[in-house]
């Protein structure tokens, strides 16, 4: 096209539009389309063909729905009666799929305003959204698998537990003694367990249930639900934070964990030490979170990320999703995590971004 041609064009699109392309951004990443009360588009911005592949004049003066998914359509022009019903001014943003100049269809996001131009024409913006859309449904199909295989483990737990509980019943028939008590709540432990890691995978990665919650308490409580050993707690920290209370504990019960078990097992020449070793675990406050720390041998910079990788583990018995676990609950309460060196020179794993009061 001369530039003759895309001047004559330009002055084409103008008189469709009836405003003056002055005001719109000819080079926009996105599409500027006008329609009519009517729902015809009167003008589409340059960039329609960079995003559709149509010529700009292509489709002026056709209804707009024409090009919406078969199955989006009803609900768009529904979003598009509500800008034009309005009695205020508001603005309508729907995601659906729009037919390119090939014939398929491209996910895109348009927000529309009730506030007319003087002629009467309705401002719609529109924007390529399907690189999210396939995150979307790449996480979805994660979600999905997920769930499946927590299901398989969850009931692959419960039968072995069953077995225990029955066993119990016939222990205390023959000896009550308060061992049998502990070992009947670290059964009902384990059931919570399974059901919150069944709930966790099929709720999605976002926390529904945050309260505020006494950090230092609830240390204490996880402490005592872990195997330790002759390792020491320090509690540091007197804060509330919010948090979703069963996956908290579930957090900081697998970083006591893998404080007391394997503090020494990150070092290639350490020598992998058990619960008996004399570990201490310090618990204290940050800024804007708070960090969980021990004396051991620390990890080495370059392992820092690998660490939080499903699967990774230093031990013969260790399964290498204590970690990972850790890292999928911060991330659905919004926290991040890193792992730097502790004042002792072991580990320390930092929780931040966590909304918390003193």
């Amino acid at each position: 096209m001369t530039g003759s041609e895309e001047d004559e064009t330009s002055v084409r699109s103008e008189e469709n539009a009836g405003i003056s392309l002055e005001s719109i951004p000819l080079h926009s990443t996105n599409l500027l389309t006008l329609l009519d009360s009517d729902g015809y588009v009167r003008y589409e911005s340059p960039s329609i063909e960079r995003i559709y592949g149509f010529d700009q004049e292509e489709l002026v003066g056709e209804a707009v729905a024409k090009y919406f998914h078969p199955a989006d359509r009803e609900r768009v022009m529904q979003a598009f009666q509500r800008v034009l019903e309005s009695e205020e001014q508001i603005v309508e943003a729907v995601e659906y799929r729009h037919e390119t100049a090939d014939g398929s269809y491209l996910w895109v996001e348009s927000v529309a305003s009730s506030d007319p131009t003087p002629d009467g024409h309705y401002v719609v913006n529109s924007r390529d959204v399907s690189a999210s859309r396939e995150r979307e449904e790449e996480l979805k199909r994660k979600n999905e698998r997920l769930d499946s295989f927590a299901s398989v483990i969850a009931h692959d737990l419960r039968n072995p537990l069953n077995v225990a509980g029955l066993r119990l019943e016939l222990a205390r028939d023959e000896c009550d003694t308060e061992q049998l008590a502990h070992i009947e709540q670290a059964h009902d432990r384990m059931e919570t367990l399974i059901e919150d890691v069944l709930t966790l995978a099929r709720s999605g990665s976002e926390t529904e249930n945050t309260v505020w919650i006494d950090l230092g308490r609830t240390v204490d409580r996880c402490w005592q639900n872990v195997p330790t050993g002759s390792a020491q707690l320090v509690v540091d920290t007197a804060v509330e934070i919010h948090a979703d209370r069963s996956r908290l504990e579930q957090l900081l019960e697998n970083l006591f964990r893998n404080s007391v078990e394997h503090g020494s097992t990150y070092s290639d020449d350490a020598v992998e030490h058990a619960a008996t070793e004399h570990v201490t675990v310090t618990v204290g406050d940050l800024d804007d979170g708070f960090y969980i720390a021990d004396d051991g041998a620390g990890i080495a910079a370059d392992r820092r990320e690998q660490v939080f990788e499903s699967g990774f583990s230093t031990s013969e018995g260790g399964t290498g999703f204590g970690l990972s676990i850790v890292r999928e609950i911060a991330a659905a309460h919004g926290w991040q995590t890193e792992i730097t060196e502790s004042d002792a020179g072991g580990a320390q794993i930092e929780i931040t971004g966590v909304k918390r009061r003193e």
